[in-house]
């Protein structure tokens, strides 16, 4: 599986502050973007799952939410999340 124990570990580690921080935001953001960039690759290859495509739109959603939630409550963890990870906006 493409997405494991260990990887989710290294993830919030890496941008949650530690292992076991998986409740926040940036996390939970990393999380999400990595999903994301999964499914977009398998959407890559096959176009007409629309399924993933749905599952795609969601995670798309939820993140979105987040980053809103981050930029309301510390526009500086927003930020540096945002540049971390190389989003748009």
């Amino acid at each position: 599986m493409y997405l494991n124990t260990e990887k989710k570990k290294e993830i919030f580690a890496k941008h949650g502050g530690a292992e076991t921080n998986t409740g926040s935001a940036e996390g939970q953001i990393a999380l999400f973007s990595f999903r994301i960039s999964h499914l977009t690759e398998h959407l890559k290859k096959n176009r007409h799952d629309f399924a993933t495509q749905r599952a795609l739109q969601l995670l798309v959603g939820k993140r979105r939410s987040l980053l809103d939630y981050l930029k309301k409550k510390d526009i500086e963890r927003y930020r540096s999340i945002v540049k971390e990870l190389g989003l748009r906006r």
